[in-house]
């Protein structure tokens, strides 16, 4: 189930996003991102597609899009789970 998120998006508030790409993908795309959790399922026609959940911020999900696409991978979905909790409340 997904969070809703309660406040605005900013360029640097962490939020946890959801990516999902065609393909298989190891877990040392985890390294890549601190905490990112990496799994592999199969669509109805038994084809791979990587899930990609991690959180950070807009500079690193530009990074993480950039570097699927320079590996030539398209873009199935991507997702904003939940917002971090602001500086202000942590």
């Amino acid at each position: 189930m997904m969070k809703k998120v309660n406040h605005k998006l900013s360029l640097d508030r962490p939020t946890t996003y959801q990516i999902k790409v065609p393909g298989h993908l190891d877990a040392r795309w985890a390294e890549w991102v601190e905490k990112m959790i990496v799994s592999v399922d199969c669509e109805e026609n038994g084809r791979p597609v990587t899930t990609l959940i991690g959180t950070m911020d807009q500079a690193g999900l530009q990074g993480l899009l950039r570097r699927l696409y320079a590996l030539g991978l398209p873009l199935i979905s991507v997702n904003i789970l939940a917002d971090s909790p602001s500086r202000e409340q942590a």
